[in-house]
């Protein structure tokens, strides 16, 4: 995020400053006639010292980050985009107009790598190539948060459950990001484990393999969900500034899809390991909050989330599902209870969810009712980002 003009280059954020978050900017320099723009000084994300991060997931093709900030009435602090790795040109220039968006608008960019090829393509080349190009974002004033292969405990991406290469992968492309990207940051977000090992995935781990005989935690000789889901694949704490777990509203039991209110809690007992409802017992998940947020020293991040509701007019109000939701992310309670969650970032999208066998509206802006509401219930604890001054681009090495 960047830094106000007189010391730093663009955003100061709801009046808190935000501890190594953003992008600095250098001023008059001693003996100076006349005083040179400001020079964009990058700094890695770090979590703000109060206050949580919110954010939204964009769905690019069909509004500008422009438009949602007009809608919402605030301009987000961090704005999430996807990505393969390694990019194509095609990617390489969706991700450069994300950029000069965010640019615009102030904030940082979440930038999720999804390596579709398979881990094997994650080269050293490949992850300087990256480095490279987050230099050049963050010298021009954006900083940087890469979540690098989210959900890579699940069985349905081509990175899933493949703990060794995995790890190799992201240490590969965090030593690169760390050490040439000053104004970047990693991100490491498991699926939640509730339904691990999620069992029939195309990428599910295959018995008799080395991938299998470390995801069998307890040694039975069996992946279960008695097994660790998290722990496998983390990938060391030199290599993770950040840690982020996704967590959705898909309905209360399965098959999901149908419009119902969220059970009071689950968010939050989802996130800490202790839901046991209408979806499941999941006591035996771990609780990613305390394990990787406050025993690890690591800000926790909320990379995506939103409510189901679908248009078969049936169920509860689209309305009421929404607000119960996001009533329960901005309980009051949050910041005090659970100091470490620093980002919350909402899923703006209406799409198909082979899931469901629908199209789910995810969006908290589109519908005027429902933006209303979402907006008179943001809380004064949430950080958004201000009109960014301009600074000029600091040179690349």
């Amino acid at each position: 995020m960047n830094w106000g003009i007189k010391k730093l280059c663009a955003v100061i954020t709801s009046g808190a400053l935000l501890a190594g978050f953003g992008v600095g900017c250098a001023g008059p320099q001693p003996g100076s006639s006349v005083a040179p723009s400001p020079v964009c000084e990058p700094t890695r994300p770090l979590a703000p010292k109060d206050g949580i991060l919110a954010g939204v997931n964009l769905d690019w093709e069909h509004e500008t980050l422009e438009q949602y900030a007009s809608n919402l009435g605030k301009r987000p602090a961090v704005t999430v985009t996807f990505t393969d790795f390694p990019m194509s040109d095609t990617d390489t220039k969706n991700v450069d107009a994300a950029f000069e968006q965010i640019r615009a608008n102030g904030g940082s960019m979440l930038l999720t790598l999804e390596p579709k090829q398979g881990l094997a393509a994650v080269t050293s080349e490949k992850a300087d190539e990256l480095a490279s190009t987050l230099a050049r974002f963050n010298n021009a004033g954006v900083s940087v948060i890469v979540r690098f292969a989210h959900e890579m405990n699940g069985s349905w991406y081509a990175w899933g459950q493949q703990p060794a290469e995995y790890v190799a992968a992201y240490q590969r492309v965090a030593g690169a990001v760390h050490s040439k990207a000053t104004g970047s940051a990693m991100m490491w977000a498991p699926n939640y484990g509730g339904g691990y090992p999620f069992s029939g995935g195309q990428y599910e781990a295959v018995a008799g393999t080395p991938d299998f005989a470390t995801l069998d935690t307890d040694k039975d000789g069996a992946i279960t969900g008695a097994d660790d889901p998290y722990a496998p694949y983390y990938p060391g704490d030199e290599a993770v500034d950040w840690v982020g777990m996704s967590l959705y509203h898909w309905g209360n039991t399965y098959p999901w899809g149908a419009n119902v209110i969220p059970e009071p809690g689950k968010f939050i007992q989802q996130l800490t390991g202790t839901y046991n409802g209408a979806g499941g017992n999941d006591l035996a998940v771990p609780d990613f909050y305390t394990d990787y947020g406050v025993a690890r020293n690591k800000p926790v991040a909320i990379p995506e989330t939103a409510a189901l509701t679908v248009a078969s007019g049936e169920g509860a109000d689209m309305l009421a599902i929404k607000g119960a939701w996001w009533g329960q992310l901005f309980d009051p309670a949050i910041p005090k209870n659970y100091p470490a969650l620093k980002m919350i970032n909402w899923f703006e999208w209406d799409k198909n969810e082979v899931e469901v066998k629908a199209t789910v509206d995810w969006t908290a802006t589109k519908d005027p009712q429902v933006r209303e509401a979402y907006t008179a219930a943001l809380p004064d604890w949430f950080t958004f980002a201000e009109a960014p001054a301009q600074c000029s681009p600091a040179e690349t090495d």
